[in-house]
This record gives structure tokens, sequence and C-alpha cells, in this order.
């Protein structure tokens, strides 16, 4: 059953919305795209606060991705913009139902 993982956060001061939303597409080029198990990725925001939606085949596969995540250069880079949830912080939802258009 797939798993959608839901990490909020802001952005840190001083950081433009431009440089930031690069980043994030390297992150999700370089890092996520690569991970078996990774299905899709959205970012979505309210305000200043940002939601980096991802959805896993399961719960084991994006706990294995993610032991390496700070061994890679894009994440890294991605990381250091934000104000970032404490990873026991993050809500893990399972997929219920997909709908597509």
């Amino acid at each position: 059953m797939q798993i959608l993982e839901m990490p909020s956060f802001t952005i840190k001061e001083g950081i433009s919305e431009k440089d930031f939303l690069l980043a994030h597409e390297k992150f999700n080029k370089e890092f996520m795209k690569k991970q078996p198990g990774y299905v899709s990725h959205k970012l979505i925001r309210n305000g200043d606060s940002w939601f980096d939606i991802a959805v896993w085949a399961s719960e084991e596969l994006k706990n294995k991705a993610f032991k390496d995540i700070y061994k890679s250069k894009a994440a890294l880079e991605y990381i250091k913009l934000i104000n970032d949830t404490a990873d026991d912080d993050i809500p893990l939802f399972t997929v219920v139902k997909d709908y597509e258009i």
C-alpha cells in the first residue's frame, strides 16, 4: 500500500523563492526520482507554510531511501534552505484511494 509523506516547513529568511524552487527541482531530479519506490512528488504552500508531499510505494522503501539522504549533495543543498521538521515529526499517511484525471 502506498504511503504519503508530508513534511511542513518554512523557507529560511533571506532565501528567494526562485532559489528555493531551483534547489527543490534539483533535489527531486537528482535524489527523489532515483529512489526505488518513489511514486510522485508535489510541492505546495499556504502563505509562508510549505508542504513537500511525496508518495512512496511502501513505508519500507521510503525509509530505505532516506537512510542515505544526507549523502546527496542535491538533498543537502535543498535542506539548508528550509527550517525543516525533525524526521520523527513527519506525518505518514496510507493512500486508501487515488483518483486520477
